[in-house]
């Protein structure tokens, strides 16, 4: 079973993308509201990733994705932002995250984030 957490103050914002997660019955998905939120769940809940929104009223997505490296550092994070690549890269550099998404992120990123999860986890099972 591989478990999502989507972080967002909006759901909506995440429809495309969480469709395809919806209908397969590998997967499980969680969601917060804030970033508080979040990191209080994933202290009781074991999560596979944590896919964040660029803004989540009480912090940024960047700002979720470093404090979850103190809560566990083994979740990977994937993050909306509207930065270019490079200023994402330098913004989010150390914080190891899977990916950044579109400002609407879609079915396509749905399943590259969940290929480079899978691949992740077979790497991380054959250690």
């Amino acid at each position: 079973m591989i478990r999502l957490l989507f972080v967002t103050p909006t759901k909506d914002s995440f429809a495309g993308l969480t469709s395809p997660f919806e209908r397969n019955d590998e997967v499980e998905l969680f969601w917060a509201q804030s970033g508080g939120k979040a990191l209080d769940m994933v202290v009781d809940t074991p999560v596979d990733l944590v896919v964040t929104d660029e803004f989540l009223g009480d912090m940024t997505g960047l700002e979720l994705a470093e404090r979850m490296l103190s809560v566990n550092p083994m979740i990977n994070c994937a993050a909306v932002s509207k930065l270019s690549s490079k200023e994402f890269h330098e913004a989010s550099e150390g914080l190891g995250l899977l990916a950044q998404l579109p400002a609407v992120p879609d079915k396509e990123q749905a399943e590259e984030l969940l290929q480079r999860l899978i691949d992740i986890k077979r790497r991380v099972a054959d250690v």
